[in-house]
């Protein structure tokens, strides 16, 4: 039975797709192939466990089409791009990307990036040795951790795997106030730089727009100035 995980690649360069596809494959996963971003979003389904998007294609930019393929799924994103500026990386986060690597790239930087998503994303799907933990209730917001769903005002919420866990952390932790260094080593799991801050932030602020009503006031998320984030 073939258990391996399914990734799409989409990126106009036939050798960048070659090269990752060999590298990818090495590792004992299927990769789909996408030449462009209307081909990515085209080939998206449930049965894609993650998806790895250039930002720089004809037509449909990785930008655009992450956007459109957050209405499809929530498996993980890494957009693989030569475009290395805070600011491109912002508009990444903002679009909905889990992680992003640039171009060029070392074939144990990728593997290791691409074995982190799938991890965390099996985790906090409940897909891979879940333990099932009680209900959390907070205000209008609800949190069931046995099954990894999150519901406002009895409506579910769809959460990227990240977004789950920033939530899941605060929610366990209420009261406690979170450094962004505190949530990006907790939840990213890596080593903690300045400019992870940004990384922080779109990601807290990507949360706000999906629990509030008014992000701009937020009533579950709160902002301790000077010091981080928490959950009262």
């Amino acid at each position: 039975m073939n258990n391996a995980k399914n990734i799409l690649i989409a990126d106009d360069n036939d050798e960048i797709r070659e090269i990752v596809r060999v590298l990818l494959e090495s590792e004992h996963y299927n990769v789909i192939e996408a030449i462009d971003g209307d081909d990515a979003v085209n080939k998206v389904n449930e049965h894609i466990d993650l998806i790895i998007l250039d930002i720089m294609m004809p037509g449909k930019s990785g930008y655009k089409a992450c956007v459109e393929i957050r209405e499809i799924t929530s498996a993980p994103i890494l957009f693989l791009t030569a475009k290395t500026q805070d600011s491109d990386k912002y508009m990444a986060f903002s679009a909905g990307s889990d992680d992003y690597l640039s171009k060029p790239f070392s074939y144990t930087e990728l593997v290791s990036r691409v074995k982190a998503l799938l991890r965390r994303y099996y985790v906090y799907k409940g897909k891979e040795n879940a333990e099932p933990l009680d209900t959390i209730h907070i205000h209008e917001l609800t949190i069931k951790t046995n099954t990894n769903e999150v519901y406002m005002d009895e409506k579910e919420i769809t959460l990227t795997d990240i977004e789950y866990k920033i939530l899941l952390l605060l929610a366990q932790h209420r009261k406690k106030i979170f450094s962004a260094q505190n949530l990006y080593e907790s939840v990213w799991e890596e080593p903690y730089f300045y400019t992870c801050n940004n990384t922080v932030m779109v990601h807290i602020r990507n949360l706000r727009s999906k629990l509030e009503k008014y992000p701009q006031n937020p009533k579950v998320i709160k902002t301790v100035w000077g010091k981080g984030y928490r959950i009262e």
